[in-house]
């Protein structure tokens, strides 16, 4: 190997939790996450002592998930289904649970006029039960005598409406699903790299961080990582992450892995720039610092408009969720496209929306972005929430593609 390769797998491995050590390099998130569901099947499949490849097949995906854009990614991201005339049934062997989102999904935290303690243990107990849905989904297979072979989840999820699970859940589904044979994959190729500040370089680190007893309970380590998006800052470069274990399993099923392009000097030196500026600038702090001041501002203007549903994230990792009623939660679908469009044509400033109902402001800046950068959005974005968005006529306003 090119000691680039050899250099930048150490210094990756080196970023994770300890059994995470066998580095596969390919090149985009969608690669990544294909060949993680790979590695899974082969490891159930070594399991159970060999099989055919239905009985190694089944997958747990979260609704509104997104993965990538293989078939086998879009298998396992429900998000594409509710999309064009392209993918119109769902696959048997891949299970669909709830999306644990605590401010529009089936069961919801109201927050107001809780203290932190009886916030975190609401939310808690929303994890249990969202969790619950995929314990199920474990049992239902395996006494139907099929296997489970991986549960794949965002630390953070994007395409959802920026979801951060809440503490345990993480945790209760990667028990259940390591119980029924399977591994937990977590898709990091959005969110890693420090971008949610508070001390996580990981999402999936999130829940576990420590600051009160659920979440010091909530710590959890994957079995696969798959890494990419930002890794090579615009070049194409992704990563797999996972056990010796497990890449001992794809390893004896004689089926060798090759990719041509993946790994290259060029690519792996501009990971290793990556992570050296990341190092050096202290942009991880700076996901940390920029990201609460700008969480603030918006919680600030949420006071102010009452088009603001919800404000949430962590680091540079936030959605704002618009609404047209703040007591009946009913989305501001029109709306949001129309903010979205008018940030960029008249502020130039980029953003993109996502959530079940296209109604999440997605806001994830470059981990470069500072404190003028976020005092900048967040007056640009009252602008036009006060001034631009009364006076519109959602009648001509189509979905903003991002």
């Amino acid at each position: 190997l090119h000691q680039n390769a050899s250099l930048l797998a150490s210094k990756l491995a080196g970023l994770l939790p300890g059994p995470l050590e066998k580095v596969f390099f390919v090149n985009s998130g969608s690669e990544a996450n294909d060949l993680a569901l790979r590695l899974a099947r082969a490891h159930s499949m070594a399991r159970r002592g060999g099989g055919t490849r239905d009985d190694r097949r089944h997958v747990i995906a979260i609704d509104h998930g997104y993965h990538g854009h293989t078939l086998a990614c879009l298998d396992v991201s429900p998000y594409k289904y509710r999309q064009g005339s392209e993918l119109t049934s769902y696959p048997d062997a891949v299970r669909r649970v709830p999306c644990p989102d605590t401010y529009r999904g089936i069961h919801r935290v109201e927050a107001e006029g809780l203290t932190e303690e009886e916030r975190l243990e609401r939310e808690a107990e929303a994890g249990r039960v969202y969790a619950s849905y995929v314990e199920r989904e474990c049992r239902s297979i395996t006494s139907s005598g099929g296997t489970v072979s991986a549960f794949i989840v965002e630390g953070g999820m994007s395409v959802a409406g920026v979801v951060l699970p809440p503490p345990s859940y993480l945790k209760r589904c990667a028990d259940a699903v390591r119980g029924a044979g399977g591994l937990y994959i977590a898709d990091e190729v959005q969110t890693g790299f420090g971008r949610l500040g508070d001390g996580c370089e990981w999402a999936f680190q999130y829940a576990g961080r420590g600051r009160h007893r659920e979440e010091e309970e909530a710590a959890v380590v994957p079995d696969i990582v798959t890494v990419g998006k930002p890794f090579g800052n615009g070049l194409p470069l992704a990563a797999v992450v996972t056990s010796r274990d497990v890449a001992g399993s794809f390893e004896s099923t004689g089926v060798e892995y090759f990719n041509t392009f993946a790994g290259s000097p060029a690519c792996c030196a501009a990971g290793l720039a990556v992570l050296h500026v990341l190092e050096r600038e202290r942009l991880r702090e700076n996901a940390a610092e920029v990201g609460g001041h700008l969480l603030g501002l918006l919680s600030d203007l949420k006071s102010r408009t009452p088009w603001l549903g919800d404000v949430r994230g962590s680091g540079l990792f936030v959605g704002v969720e618009l609404v047209r009623d703040g007591t009946t939660r009913e989305p501001a679908t029109a709306e949001a496209s129309f903010v979205c469009s008018a940030l960029k044509e008249r502020h130039g400033i980029l953003t993109s929306i996502d959530g079940p109902d296209d109604s999440v402001i997605v806001v994830k800046p470059p981990m470069v972005f500072g404190r003028g950068d976020a005092e900048r959005f967040v007056s640009c974005l009252e602008r036009v929430l006060v001034d631009d968005l009364p006076a519109a006529s959602m009648d001509r306003v189509g979905r903003t593609p991002t």
